[in-house]
């Protein structure tokens, strides 16, 4: 039965790890995969990280299941991370929040859910959007559909375009969000856009999935949960998918959470009850041990405050290298202007260069990046910046 099956060609951003891998060019540059990378090139473990793993093996006394739910202590903590201290939610009982392997894990149960819900289900995403949510969502059976986001030549957001997409939304859809950081385009709503989006949802009674995969990488853990917040606060049910892989830098340590805000407290216990009936079918049991950390380092305070300074540092480097890239290449003589690297955020940006150009780059200057020219600003560094400004005026000028 297995010699049925034939080879699928590799995800595009593992095909790039792949040939970047294979490419011997002294100078070559690896854009493409989402992770965070330090000044010498290297995805850094956090010392709030190392230091409350020191105290989880330390403490540590058994490798037994957890149970569906995973760590209590984390999920409380996330939980509160995510909707604040005072929420009013929380003290209501009215959210659930479970403990997923990774963010994409977080996803798929969200799929799972919205599918246990309504068999019909289909979901709104924002044109583009991170290219794994088109499979996760169709692999769980709900049908993907796309609502305006994205000005590719102003490189901006088109807001009115998207609340008119919204409008056409009502009670039975769902409609995912990203919290901050837009992956790829780097462009977010600001505070005042955020108002109205959740404004429009209260009116029309859609279901607000918020992607929440970069907490504290745009402006600060606050003001990164302001939709979390804005939508808890008007709309009666809301699903929230966070991941710690980015600002925790615990990538293969997959932790990530979903939580569910419902309209009554006895509601929010019924759901969590479905999420433990979906996970048994999918992963069974979760792992123990990035949660464990987590829920250690959000329990002290000294580790919490380290974090936060990290976070922060992480956040200040990013938004440094958005500035100088475009200050160099103004200073190269390139006509272009890519100002609009700066008012984004978050690690990802569209150049702007079409396929032909992408691939010049990749083949003639061993730079890496996707077809659609999204590349990781954090993967640039003092070592790599010149080369890839040279390499870029060379294309553009071609």
């Amino acid at each position: 039965m297995l010699n049925q099956l034939q080879a699928i060609a590799p995800d595009p951003i593992l095909g790039i790890l792949s040939a970047y891998a294979k490419d011997t060019h002294p100078h070559k540059i690896d854009l493409g995969i989402g992770v965070y990378r330090d000044e010498h090139g290297q995805t850094p473990m956090l010392e709030s990280v190392v230091e409350a793993e020191k105290r989880m093996i330390a403490q540590q006394t058994s490798k037994s299941y957890l149970g569906p739910q995973g760590v209590p202590g984390f999920n409380s903590a996330m939980a509160k991370l995510v909707f604040g201290e005072n929420s009013e939610a929380l003290s209501q009982g009215r959210v659930r929040t479970v403990q997923t392997p990774g963010g994409t894990g977080a996803l798929r149960v969200a799929a799972d859910l919205i599918k246990a819900a309504n068999p019909a289900a289909r979901i709104w995403f924002s044109d583009p959007t991170w290219s794994n949510h088109l499979a996760i969502f169709p692999a769980a059976g709900v049908t993907p559909e796309s609502y305006a986001y994205f000005d590719k030549v102003n490189s901006s957001l088109r807001f009115d375009d998207m609340l008119e997409s919204l409008r056409q939304r009502g009670p039975g859809d769902t409609v995912l969000f990203h919290a901050c950081c837009h992956n790829p385009c780097g462009v977010s709503p600001d505070a005042e856009q955020w108002g109205a989006i959740t404004d429009l949802a209260a009116e029309r009674g859609f279901l607000p999935l918020i992607d929440l995969a970069y907490l504290g990488f745009e402006r600060n853990i606050e003001e990164d949960n302001l939709c979390v917040r804005l939508f808890t606060q008007k709309c009666p049910e809301v699903i929230v998918a966070s991941s710690c892989s980015k600002n925790f830098a615990v990538y293969r340590d997959r932790v990530g959470a979903i939580s569910i805000v419902a309209g009554s407290a006895q509601k929010a216990a019924d759901i969590e009850t479905v999420i433990h009936a979906l996970t048994r079918k999918n992963y069974s049991m979760p792992p123990a041990h990035g949660p464990a950390v987590i829920d250690i380092l959000l329990q002290s305070n000294e580790l919490t405050a380290l974090w936060r300074t990290e976070v922060a540092n992480m956040r200040g480097r990013i938004n440094g290298l958005r500035a100088t890239l475009v200050d160099k290449i103004k200073a190269s003589g390139i006509t272009t202007d890519f100002s609009f690297l700066q008012r984004q955020s978050g690690m990802f940006s569209f150049l702007g260069l079409s396929v032909e150009q992408v691939r010049h780059l990749r083949e003639e200057f061993s730079i890496y990046t996707v077809d659609s020219a999204r590349v990781n600003i954090a993967s640039f560094n003092s070592s790599n910046m010149d080369y890839f400004v040279d390499a870029l005026a060379a294309v553009l000028a071609d």
